[in-house]
């Protein structure tokens, strides 16, 4: 059924209620756990990668606690939280989608179980990424400038909540600067959804026998794996994309993706590019597992319902 895989990425995070398992429970909690948990992270990324006061990683933390206080590394996660299930809808559904019919052609009756090609795994991951920006820019741009808005900074206090932001971004820059940064966005997450699921593939396919669906323990590592991975290769138009989305919220401004190259590499070096890499890293592995393992978990509960 096309509407499963959109239906499953839609709850896939942070729960897996739905699922008839004695460990739901437990990935429903991790699910929460991994987006509370990595917001914290995700905030530290966003200053180090658009702000140049910061010597580090521990000196982000202790500036950020000591000004704002825990409350300053949970600014703008309301609008992820909301959103990451549409996201997840969007990025899995269009995934499996354009990977079935890539595939339906090659496959006669006999040949439902057959393994998908690792090049139409990456075109429908590319389309996936392409899919989701849609959704993901503007509550990108948002989380952006709210996690942005520290003591001391140039439009420090400019925004009372995520509506408030939205609501001064359209009166100032109208619509077009909800998608501000999109083209970067759209170079981090075209490619790297394609190279997202690419391992995920193969990582299952190694740990599973030719014809059995993978267990629970190889789609963990698997898609742990994929998280940090695509994490690797995004991490430099990451950066690219938010500073470009600060624009105008205070931060510096950039004529484009290729300027805010050119003039941050030759001002802070080629090591600018992959701030926040540590961070990336540790956050995705346990997000991206548990992600991964609600989906598979999801996705066999509502097929073997349907051939029951």
């Amino acid at each position: 059924m096309p509407f499963e895989e959109f239906i499953a990425g839609w709850i896939s995070v942070p729960c897996c209620k739905l699922v008839n398992d004695s460990h739901a429970v437990d990935h429903m909690v991790l699910g929460a756990v991994g987006l509370v948990v990595g917001h914290p992270l995700d905030t530290v990324k966003v200053r180090l990668q658009t702000q140049s006061v910061y010597k580090g990683i521990f000196d982000c933390v202790v500036k950020t606690y000591t000004h704002e206080g825990v409350h300053g590394f949970f600014k703008g996660m309301s609008f992820p939280v909301l959103s990451v299930a549409l996201s997840n809808a969007v990025v899995f559904g269009s995934y499996c989608n354009t990977l079935d019919y890539l595939t339906r052609s090659n496959r006669s009756g006999s040949d439902q179980n057959k393994r998908s090609p690792l090049t139409a795994v990456f075109i429908a991951g590319c389309f996936s990424g392409l899919a989701q920006l849609f959704v993901t820019a503007p509550i990108d741009l948002v989380k952006v400038r709210l996690q942005n808005q520290t003591v001391g900074r140039p439009g420090g206090s400019k925004y009372r909540s995520p509506m408030h932001c939205v609501a001064v971004i359209l009166r100032e820059d109208g619509v077009r600067g909800l998608f501000r940064g999109a083209w970067a966005l759209a170079l981090r997450d075209v490619p790297c959804y394609g190279l997202y699921f690419l391992p995920y593939e193969l990582i299952c396919r190694m740990m599973t026998e030719e014809g059995k669906q993978p267990g629970k323990d190889a789609v963990l590592l698997a898609g742990g794996v994929a998280g940090v991975v695509t994490w690797a290769c995004a991490t430099p138009m990451d950066v690219v994309k938010a500073r470009l989305q600060m624009c105008g919220g205070g931060g510096r401004v950039y004529a484009g993706v290729l300027h805010c190259i050119t003039v941050s590499v030759c001002e802070e070096g080629v090591r600018v590019l992959f701030r926040g890499l540590l961070l990336n890293s540790v956050r995705a592995f346990p997000v991206n597992a548990v992600t991964f393992l609600s989906f598979d978990m999801l996705m066999r509960a509502m097929t073997d319902d349907d051939s029951h």
